[in-house]
């Protein structure tokens, strides 16, 4: 069980699955990639909004939850993240594969009244069933919804709907903000609370080859980044989908370990 957080603390917490994935495995070593690309002595924890995470007693690494697999995890992930968001604490989980956010917003949702999720992805992940699993890394969203987990879900950087999740998103009132639009972070009129969910196919694949299957005419760094730094009332993030045997150089571990240290920045600092 991971240590638990103060009131205020964030803590980063890997959740090293893949048992969902359909694509391709690999998925499952995201964690240790992102670590390794975090804490590399190439590098350092000094955030673009000042803050320095080698130098706050504020951010902890929780290490990975043992996940047994099949609905075991889904209840573990549920279970963890919920004491540690209770507590007072912030978590920004990393994975792994798409399908731990219903799980992590299964606890975020009931104690975050209103919550808006903003989804940076290549793919809606709103089908019903995917290849006969409900619980696949293409149907997270599908189940959030259905449970009135949130109360707004908008997703950016789509570039591969498919007719069957374009149905679902408008049954369920999902905004798709096309790429044209969604810097505009005003126009989005985001309301606080908001939470983050950061699938790395999102990005165009000249920043971020190591995920499986890549889309191209996605986003850019900067643009996620501008994001992060702006959206009001971040109360946490997962990112996701980090398929080390796929990457290229490390970039897309080095692009995820960025984007971990500007959303631990984010959530120590506030609004």
């Amino acid at each position: 069980m991971p240590m638990p957080l103060a009131s205020g603390a964030v803590g980063l917490l890997g959740l090293p699955t893949d048992e969902a994935s359909t694509a391709a495995k690999g998925s499952a070593a995201g964690p240790a990639a992102i670590r390794d690309a975090l804490f590399s002595e190439a590098s350092n924890l000094s955030s673009e909004l000042g803050v320095d995470l080698g130098r706050t007693d504020r951010f902890l690494d929780l290490g990975d939850l043992e996940l047994a697999g099949g609905a075991a995890t889904r209840e573990r992930i549920e279970s963890e993240v919920g004491e540690l968001v209770r507590l007072g604490g912030r978590v920004v989980s990393v994975g792994g594969d798409h399908s731990v956010s219903y799980p992590i917003l299964r606890s975020y949702g009931p104690m975050f009244q209103e919550l808006t999720v903003v989804q940076v992805d290549a793919h809606p992940d709103l089908y019903d069933q995917f290849e006969g699993d409900r619980f696949s890394h293409a149907s997270p969203f599908a189940r959030v919804m259905e449970e009135g987990l949130v109360r707004r879900l908008v997703q950016v950087g789509i570039r591969a709907a498919t007719a069957h999740q374009l149905d679902q998103a408008e049954r369920f009132g999902v905004e798709i903000v096309a790429r044209a639009d969604w810097l505009e972070i005003d126009r989005l009129e985001l309301e606080p609370p908001v939470y983050l969910s950061i699938d790395l196919d999102g990005f165009d694949p000249a920043f971020a080859p190591g995920v499986s299957p890549p889309e191209s005419g996605g986003l850019t760094p900067n643009q996620v980044l501008e994001l992060v730094w702006r959206v009001p009332g971040l109360v946490g993030a997962d990112l996701v989908e980090l398929n080390p045997s796929r990457d290229v150089g490390g970039v897309t571990g080095a692009l995820a370990a960025k984007l971990v240290k500007e959303l631990v920045a984010r959530l120590l600092i506030g609004d």
